[in-house]
């Protein structure tokens, strides 16, 4: 039996290092792991405004990253890093 693959989704911006190591978190996951991909969204390339990142996490936003796993919201970089410690066993 094949394992669900879990689908991550990291909306960021340029010259944003919080980004940059969701990115990198994503991309070490993906190496090491089959049952994980991931794509990232440049919010400014996309043409994404806040109000429609908003519209999408259903609530106020801040900051970015916003991450998204299976269609549900994690939050940030630390939200994501701890999800993956927590759910994929990470001790990075």
């Amino acid at each position: 039996m094949k394992e669900k693959q879990m689908f991550t989704v990291i909306f960021g911006r340029p010259g944003c290092p919080y980004c940059v190591r969701a990115k990198e978190l994503a991309e070490k996951l993906s190496n090491e792991r089959d049952d994980f991909n991931y794509r990232y969204i440049d919010i400014h390339a996309e043409g994404i405004t806040k109000a429609d990142l908003e519209k999408t996490v259903g609530k106020p936003v801040e900051t970015v990253p916003q991450i998204f796993v299976d269609q549900q919201h994690i939050g940030g970089y630390t939200d994501f890093e701890a999800w993956a410690k927590e759910n994929l066993n990470l001790f990075a």
